[in-house]
C-alpha cells in the first residue's frame, strides 16, 4: 500500500532514499519532501470509492508515508467541516464565503494532522525520543502523539505561551522547558543539545513528515467542494507547512486525474507585529528576513523566522495569490464577529482570515462570486487568557 518513492529536496532538488532517518537534506541543510509513485498510487486510491474509507486523515492512505499499518498512530484526526459562513458573507457581501473549521481536531488544532504523521514515521523508524521548539499547539499535538505512541517526549516553548498549552503538554507526560524569548530561542536550545540528547527534532519542515499529515487539509477541501477547487484560499501563517502542503496535496491530485490544473489563488495572512513573508512578499524578495521583535497575541503566528519562506513566496506567486497583515486589534474582533454570526470560537490565527478577507475585498481583489475559504486551524479555548480580557 505504500507509495514512497524517495525523498526530494525542497530547494537543490536531490533524490535522497526514503526510509531512512533525516531532518534536512544532508546536502544542502534545507527541507526534505516525500515523493510517491502517484501511477501505482491512482490504481489503488479511487476517488469515486473514498465515501467507503475511514473517516479521518488516513482515508488517503495511498499518498501516506507509513508502510505499516501498525506504525499508524491516530487520535481520529482530519475529516474536519467545511462549514458555509452565510451571515458573514452577507456581512461582505460574499456570495461563497465558507470555513474550513480544524477545530475539532485532536487537541483543537490543525497541528494534530501534522504531529500525526511525523509521530507515525518516527514509530515506524524506531525513534525512541522526540523533540519540538513550539509556540504551543504544535507542542500539545506532539505531546499526545508522542504519549500514544509511548515515546519521550521533550518540549520547549515560550514561557508567555497560552497557559492551555502548557497545562496540555504537561498533562501528556511530556518534559516542558520554559524559554524567555521566542519560538527561533527555543529552536537554538533544540538545535544545540538535541544530538546530545539523542533527541529526534520535528520542528516545522525540520523533517519531511508534518508535511504530510498537513497537505490531508487539500485532499478533503477538494473531496468537500467535490473536486473543484475554491477560487481563494485565505490561510494563517507561521511555519507554513499547512500552505506548502494544500500545495503539494494540489499538485499530487492533479498527477493522478482527480482534479485539473486550476488552482486558488492562496493567501498567507500575518500579524502586523511578525509578518516577515507578508514584507518579502510585497517586496519581491524570494527569502524573508528574519522579523525583529516579533509581538502577537496569536501565538502560532508569533514566527520571526521560516525555513520553507522561499516555498511560501514560491506559492503565492506561482497561484496569483498575495500576502495580508492584520492587527491584534483587528484579528480579536474578528474571534467576536465569527462568533456572533456562525458560531464558531476560532483561534486568533484563524479569525485573522477575516479582517484579511475584507481587506481583499475593498481593493477589488476578491468579487462577491467568488468562492472563498477560511481556515480556522484552531480552537478559541486555547487562548482564554489573552482572549478574555
Amino acid at each position: 500500500m505504500n507509495n514512497v518513492s524517495h525523498l526530494e529536496c525542497s530547494s537543490c532538488g536531490k533524490h535522497w532514499a526514503a526510509r531512512k532517518i533525516y531532518n534536512l537534506c544532508p546536502e544542502c541543510k534545507m527541507p526534505l519532501l516525500v515523493r510517491y509513485d502517484l501511477k501505482a498510487a491512482k490504481e489503488q486510491l479511487i476517488r469515486e470509492k473514498l465515501n467507503s474509507r475511514r473517516k479521518d486523515m488516513w482515508r488517503y492512505r495511498e499518498v501516506m508515508p507509513v508502510v505499516d499499518d501498525a506504525n499508524i498512530v491516530s487520535l481520529g484526526e482530519g475529516y474536519t467541516p467545511l462549514l458555509p459562513a452565510r451571515k458573514l458573507g452577507r456581512v461582505a457581501g460574499l456570495e461563497n464565503l465558507m470555513i474550513k473549521d480544524e477545530s475539532p481536531n485532536p487537541t483543537a488544532s490543525f497541528k494534530a494532522r501534522g504531529m500525526a504523521a511525523a509521530i507515525s514515521m518516527a514509530k515506524e523508524l524506531g525513534i525512541q525520543k522526540v523533540v519540538v521548539p513550539s509556540a504551543g499547539n504544535a507542542a500539545s499535538a506532539m505531546a499526545a502523539y508522542a504519549a500514544q505512541a509511548g515515546m519521550e517526549a521533550h518540549i520547549f516553548m515560550p514561557k508567555d505561551v497560552p497557559r492551555a498549552n502548557y497545562v496540555e503538554c504537561t498533562s501528556f507526560g511530556a518534559r516542558v522547558t520554559l524559554v524567555d524569548g521566542l519560538i527561533s530561542d527555543c529552536g537554538r536550545l533544540v538545535a544545540e543539545r538535541k544530538d546530545k540528547e539523542g533527541w529526534f527534532d520535528v520542528s516545522t519542515l525540520k523533517e519531511p513528515y508534518r508535511i504530510e499529515g498537513k497537505k490531508t487539509m487539500g485532499y478533503e477541501l477538494a473531496e468537500q467542494l467535490d473536486w473543484r477547487l475554491p477560487d481563494w484560499i485565505v490561510y494563517p501563517t507561521g511555519g507554513g507547512t499547512g500552505l506548502i502542503g494544500m500545495w503539494k496535496a494540489f499538485e499530487e491530485m492533479e498527477a493522478m486525474g482527480w482534479i485539473d490544473s486550476k488552482r486558488p489563488r492562496m493567501v498567507t495572512v500575518q500579524a502586523s507585529g511578525c509578518a516577515p513573508i507578508v514584507k518579502a512578499f510585497h517586496e519581491g524578495a524570494t527569502k524573508a528576513t528574519s522579523w525583529p521583535d516579533a509581538r502577537t497575541i496569536a501565538a502560532g503566528l508569533r514566527v520571526p523566522g521560516a525555513i520553507g519562506d522561499f516555498i511560501m513566496l514560491d506559492v503565492l506567486r506561482k497561484s496569483g495569490g498575495t500576502a495580508v497583515m492584520v492587527s491584534d486589534e483587528e484579528l480579536k474582533a474578528a474571534v467576536t464577529d465569527i462568533g456572533k454570526h456562525e458560531g464558531i470560537f476560532c483561534a486568533p490565527e484563524g479569525a485573522a482570515c477575516w479582517p484579511a478577507v475584507r481587506k481583499l475585498q475593498s481593493d477589488g481583489s476578491i468579487r462577491p462570486e467568488d468562492r472563498v475559504v477560511m481556515f480556522n486551524t484552531g480552537s478559541g479555548l486555547k487562548y482564554l487568557d489573552v482572549l478574555g480580557d
